[in-house]
């Protein structure tokens, strides 16, 4: 038996204190309506500021009406009617299957009317009228001048719900008002069937008062009276309904067609937590009666309530509490009076509150419309959706060279298509994979082949049956062994992931574990491999030698940080289990949205990418990620994105992932905060709460909202499309990545000159016990004719932040073993700048923000951190290890970050083992924060 249910067989109607946009917007009110069998809905100041202020729900509509020059209380208004219009809509039918007895929704006066007659009865007509609902409430405080506006809205035939009633005398009075109005009408012969009327005495609020002057008497009899008061008082009240509806003044209304002004329990949540969380639904159940209940106290009876007849028990036990809290010289009189008070000035504080939220937010959203404004005018003015949609290379650069490569890279564009084809085949040979008993797949890829199977792997569930998911993206040998020591190699199958066919980190982990499977398994090697690669690479015609299990050439249009929905992604999501079809038919249906049939102000990747360019050229540059568990990398997908695709000729914007959100005071100017909202996601409540707390500062915070993890399928679509029109609006080719090559060239000339297996020895600038540095010239230059302490060093590199730069902490230690250290030295330079530091994981960020740190503004203050003799782990057929690989892939990229005029310091530590990395976080604390 459903116990919500269940309490109408008593006469009583549940009624839900409660209403947002979102309830309704997401069809969670009437499930819940459903579920729980509400009757109807009641809201306040109070709920409207919660719902409102404590969500971005209202922002679109805040937005729209920003252009207008409506004031905040005419915007909170148009948004209330829209919310009560769409609640009234859902409880239409329960308004007609009850003939009008039930069914209804509530809406307030304005808190400062509580004591204007006639003003609130004209603005209950008003209101009334505005909201064009049959089943519409108007609220009236019953003040003694909200009870002759009750009377007079009666009389117009206007349904009223009379709230903030304490008192069993201004209770009779408010009767005495219905019976009045309703007089009248009957007078001026018009119908009285439709007009309701509930009166909302508040029950919680008078054991609160009466508790606490209780407690402090402490005697005996005090305490036995204990929570006694607020059910007596209501009980009382509901004696005082059963004579008047007995009475023949009643008897001639009702024989016209008049209802009964229902009691409607209200401040039916416990506020004491010795109280039972249910106790003033379970003692106040009788025929007539509403109880209207917040969330908790519904899914609190939903749960283990339990019904009887409890409102007409023993009214004579009322009385005596009632008349015995007197004689303990407890003025409950001057308390209901008090109540009243409290009540009104909290509405109407509630009210101020809201108007200030809904004022702020309208001037920060006006700023945000301003900003992309110009951004979408450009683009609208450019035609820009149709010529990307057409392919159109022109919209970012005039050079035929440029043209002809982006003409090569707009392939992703169609994937959410083009790939449907393929589905069946990925789908064939995850079975496979599964039919064959594979425990793990493993990815070995960089960049856009890698971070979208870690998207994968952390945000879905694996699939039943289906092998665990594995990434290695890392050349460290720890890392690499680590992997290993994970694996059955008899039951692992490798997915080889390279665009191009030849970038060195997969082809070297190719070469390792190849070896390691050959030994096992001889000439079926390969049937543990496959390859994910363009047409005519060197890895296809090894995939071809090797006899892979299968290869996959992906659309040579396809850049690889574009390439999420393409094989690189799909193959690894299949073979872990995900629903492919799913994933890509959310993508279409974006992409259906996003067609140059709709227009730019419409085109929510178009707004995406304008706020992104208007921002990062007003100096908000720095794109802080704000996700919630399990979303994390995403963050680190979008990264590569947008760093690799701006960060170039000078410009950039500069992504900031996995940062703790801090206060307001902790940020500089140079953000732009982006909050990705997961709605199943429980975790995400205290990330929306620190959002709203940023966007009350005045900061700027973008909300995109996703139902479920499907959606990432829609916001891989959306992302590319808004970076680039990003691009575009910034004069960059967001396809290419000039500099990432410098980095490269620098390794291959190291691992070129190797002596015996060995890297060239360099001197460094200074040494320090376990740790060796270098430095870039102007910091080298700092100390001429002594070897300054480490702490020195760093303090004066730090102190090389200026107002809207930001610090990188690149490391080519093992990203797992040394994750947490790295986090705390991530957190200690934070305490030590207010700019934003990013922890970058090498040789990954080479593939990802490296374009960025060398092609974009020269805003960052680099520390690498390497080892200075990494394990030897060989690499078959090589003649360097990974050590040495790593090793120079660590000081190639300290060169070309110094070439490319950067302030870089890399410090390589002897041993990690023997604390050198705590050495550094030593040195941090010594220094005081950076000027």
């Amino acid at each position: 038996m459903n116990p919500l249910r269940e309490l109408g067989r008593f006469g009583v109607s549940v009624w839900y204190d409660n209403i947002s946009r979102g309830l309704l917007v997401s069809g969670e009110l009437a499930r819940k309506a459903e579920l729980w069998g509400l009757k109807g809905v009641t809201s306040n100041p109070t709920i409207f500021e919660k719902a409102i202020g404590s969500s971005n729900d209202y922002d679109p509509a805040i937005q729209e009406m920003t252009r207008g020059t409506r004031s905040p209380q005419e915007m909170f208004e148009t948004m209330a009617v829209e919310d009560i219009r769409a609640a009234a809509d859902l409880f239409k039918p329960v308004y007609e299957e009850s003939e009008g007895q039930d069914g209804y929704v509530s809406i307030e006066l304005a808190p400062h009317l509580a004591r204007q007659a006639e003003a609130s009865h004209k603005e209950a007509l008003r209101l009334h009228r505005l909201v064009g609902r049959p089943n519409v409430m108007i609220k009236i405080p019953g003040t003694e001048e909200g009870l002759l506006a009750v009377e007079k809205a009666i009389a117009d035939g206007v349904p009223v719900n009379i709230t903030l009633l304490f008192s069993q005398e201004r209770y009779a009075k408010t009767l005495a008002a219905y019976l009045r109005g309703l007089e009248k009408r009957l007078a001026q012969k018009k119908d009285l069937s439709k007009v309701a009327s509930v009166a909302s005495f508040f029950v919680s609020r008078i054991d609160t008062a009466a508790d606490k002057r209780l407690a402090a008497l402490g005697t005996p009899e005090a305490r036995a009276l204990s929570g006694k008061a607020a059910i007596a008082n209501a009980k009382l009240a509901y004696q005082i309904y059963k004579r008047q509806i007995a009475s023949e003044r009643f008897a001639v209304l009702k024989r016209a067609g008049a209802q009964v002004q229902r009691l409607l329990w209200a401040s039916t949540g416990t506020k004491n937590p010795n109280y039972r969380d249910v106790l003033y639904v379970e003692e106040l159940i009788g025929a007539d009666t509403v109880n209207t209940m917040p969330p908790a106290t519904l899914e609190a009876f939903y749960d283990h309530g339990a019904c009887r007849p409890s409102l007409e028990e023993d009214p004579l036990e009322a009385r005596e509490q009632w008349e015995g809290l007197g004689k303990l010289g407890v003025d409950m009189a001057q308390i209901c009076r008090d109540l009243e008070e409290e009540g009104l000035k909290a509405f109407s504080k509630s009210f101020e509150t809201l108007m200030g939220q809904i004022s702020a937010k309208r001037e920060l959203l006006k700023a945000e419309v301003q900003a992309e404004g110009a951004g979408l005018d450009s683009l609208a003015k450019a035609q820009f959706s149709s010529r990307l949609w057409q392919k159109d290379p022109t919209l970012w650069k005039t050079d035929k060279a440029h043209q002809k490569a982006i003409r090569n890279s707009l392939g992703w564009l169609t994937l959410p298509d083009s790939m449907s084809g393929a589905l069946g085949p990925i789908r064939n040979c995850a079975a496979e994979i599964v039919k064959e008993g594979f425990e793990t797949a493993v990815v070995l890829g960089m960049g856009g082949s890698s971070l979208v199977c870690e998207v994968f792997r952390t945000a879905f569930p694996r699939g039943k049956g289906f092998p665990k998911l594995e990434i290695l993206d890392s050349t460290h040998p720890k890392a690499v062994a680590g992997l290993e020591s994970r694996l059955n190699l008899k039951r692992a199958l490798f997915v080889i992931s390279s665009k191009s066919g030849s970038t060195i980190e997969p082809g070297c982990l190719l070469d390792y574990f190849y070896d390691r499977v050959s030994k096992l398994s001889g000439d079926r090697a390969g049937r543990q491999f496959m390859a994910i690669t363009d047409p005519g690479t060197s890895l296809e015609n090894l995939a071809v030698k090797l006899r892979f299990r299968k290869t996959c050439l992906n659309p040579p249009d396809v850049g690889g940080r574009f390439s999420a929905l393409s094989y690189f992604g799909l193959v690894p999501a299949a073979l872990m289990g995900i629903d492919i079809e799913r994933l890509l038919g959310r993508a279409r249906d974006l992409a259906k949205k996003l067609s140059p049939a709709k227009a730019t102000e419409e085109n929510l990747a178009l707004r995406l990418g304008a706020a992104l360019a208007a921002h990062a050229a007003k100096g908000q540059d720095k794109l802080t990620l704000c996700l919630p568990p399990g979303l994390e990398p995403f963050g680190l997908w979008l990264e590569q994105l947008i760093a690799e695709s701006t960060g170039k000729e000078g410009q950039g914007i500069v992504p900031v992932v996995g940062e703790a959100p801090a206060k307001n005071d902790s940020y500089g100017g140079d953000r732009l905060f982006v909050h990705v909202s997961l709605d199943a996601a429980a975790g995400d409540l205290p990330l929306q709460g620190k959002m709203l707390a940023l966007e009350k500062a005045g900061r700027p915070v973008l909300t995109l909202k996703m139902a479920d993890v499907y959606d990432l399928g829609a916001q891989f679509l959306l992302w590319e499309i808004a970076t680039a029109a990003a691009g575009h609006l910034m004069g960059v080719n967001p396809f290419d990545q000039p500099d990432v090559q410098s980095a490269k060239d620098q390794t291959r000339k190291l691992l070129s000159s190797l002596k015996k297996g060995a890297l060239p020895k360099e001197s460094p600038t200074w040494r320090w016990g376990g740790v060796s540095a270098w430095a870039d010239a102007p910091l080298a230059e700092a100390w001429t004719d002594s070897s300054p302490p480490l702490s020195e060093v760093l303090a004066k590199h730090l102190g090389r932040l200026n107002s809207g730069d930001y610090a990188a902490l690149l490391s080519f230690l093992d990203p797992e073993s040394q994750r947490r250290s790295l986090e705390g030295l991530r957190a200690q330079i934070s305490a030590l700048t207010s700019a934003p530091v990013c922890l970058e994981h090498g040789p990954r960020y080479l593939h990802s923000t490296g374009q960025l740190h060398k092609g974009g503004p020269s805003k960052g203050v680099f520390i690498m951190i390497c080892e200075a003799r990494p394990a030897a782990l060989e690499i078959p057929g090589r003649p360097y290890h990974f050590g040495t690989l790593i090793s120079a892939q660590a000081r190639g990229d300290f060169e070309a970050l110094k070439k490319a005029g950067r302030r870089v310091l890399l410090l390589a530590l002897e041993s990690i083992a023997a604390g050198d990395l705590s050495s550094v976080a030593n040195a941090l604390k010594i220094k005081t924060r950076p000027t």
